[in-house]
């Protein structure tokens, strides 16, 4: 695997928190309790932004998200 590229283990896909913020157009999707604390964040060039716990997904949050899918607000 690429050193820009990694494996991480997604957990908790029954406890899915989905949550869509009109004013920042950012769509968050919260995995597990939502109240951990991620050790590290990575923003994709693609403005992805993913959160690490101890090499586990716990959120991932997407930018622009209606503007991604032609929609204007």
């Amino acid at each position: 695997m690429s050193e820009s590229r990694r494996a991480l283990v997604l957990e908790d896909i029954d406890k899915v928190w989905v949550e869509y913020d009109r004013s920042t157009d950012t769509l968050n999707i919260i995995f597990g309790e939502g109240s951990e604390e991620a050790d590290e964040a990575i923003l994709t060039e693609s403005d992805v932004g993913y959160r690490i716990k101890e090499g586990r997904v716990i959120g991932i949050t997407i930018y622009n998200f209606m503007k991604r899918l032609g929609i204007e607000l």
